[in-house]
């Protein structure tokens, strides 16, 4: 008994050991920010009050003044756009290549390989990549629709009200397709074949297939790729700021890019601060609907 015990409290220091320098590295660079951004939400920290640190507590205002400000407003009505349209987006078509590349063909290895390159982009080269496909007399978008003779003039993709966030929204979706389409592929190879076998020689034809079979069977992987490209398109922030930089007139303002605006352009730094808690307890409101959902479905 003796030996069993001391083994389990090596194991557990060994244990301790390993975790710990993690631990403290996650509390000082995720934890000790997280709480003092808080603390930030509830004082009155501008660049006034910064430099003698004469900043005082003021309870709630700063929630009550984002939630009364009409550009605020705005901007959490466009996030919510921004994210929902790009998710069916990238799920539709993501969904229909997984659908293809579950099938076996030459060189449909490569082929995925080529579409995977858009997601390993790097989101400021992305971002700059579409500012400049976007322009409104040197881009190819508005050359390609002239020559298809879709438009008479050049669209102003990026400085008009009208298409502004439907560019970003593009773009955005140009990212997030390829790991929609990875996922998906995933969870579709790992169901067996035998139940398809088995379904065709009963009658199912493709369709029935695939709505009674890899529908369902898929629902977990379908799960975690919208919870996962909620959280990534929601807190979206370095493509808009390269592309329209939240203009024109917020048209393209989502909550994260109007925080940094409050924090480091207005220099309101409490006002910013609670913009991103805000930000942060909508992210946790999905999260702890999707582990709802889970617990759910693992009961039934």
């Amino acid at each position: 008994m003796n030996k069993v015990s001391t083994l389990g409290r090596r194991n557990t220091i060994a244990g301790m050991l390993f975790v710990g320098p993690a631990l403290i590295y996650m509390i000082a660079v995720v934890g000790y920010p997280m709480v003092y951004n808080v603390i930030l939400s509830f004082q009155d920290l501008n660049v006034m009050t910064f430099r003698d640190q004469t900043q005082q507590f003021v309870g709630f205002d700063n929630y009550i003044y984002l939630l009364t400000n009409p550009v605020f407003l705005q901007s959490m009505w466009q996030t919510f756009i921004f994210t929902i349209a790009c998710l069916v987006i990238q799920f539709t078509l993501g969904f229909v290549l997984a659908l293809f590349f579950s099938q076996k063909f030459p060189l449909g290895g490569p082929i995925r390989g080529a579409i995977v390159i858009s997601y390993m982009m790097p989101m400021a080269v992305t971002g700059l990549i579409w500012n400049n496909m976007f322009q409104t007399h040197t881009g190819i978008v508005n050359h390609l629709l002239g020559l298809a003779g879709l438009i008479q003039a050049p669209l102003e993709w990026l400085i008009s009200a009208d298409l502004a966030l439907i560019s970003v929204i593009i773009a955005n979706s140009w990212v997030g397709i390829p790991f929609n389409m990875l996922l998906l592929t995933a969870g579709m190879t790992s169901i067996p074949q035998d139940v398809y076998e088995s379904a065709q020689v009963d009658g199912a034809n493709y369709f029935q297939r695939l709505f009674l079979i890899t529908m369902p069977l898929l629902k977990p992987a379908i799960m975690a790729v919208l919870m996962l490209g909620f959280i990534y398109t929601f807190k979206i922030f370095d493509l808009i700021i390269i592309m329209t930089n939240g203009g024109p007139l917020h048209f393209t303002q989502v909550i994260s890019t109007y925080s940094y605006r409050l924090a480091f352009t207005e220099f309101r730094f409490s006002l910013g601060s609670t913009g991103g808690v805000i930000l942060f307890f909508c992210l946790m409101a999905v999260g702890g609907i999707y582990l709802w959902l889970i617990n759910r479905e693992e009961k039934n």
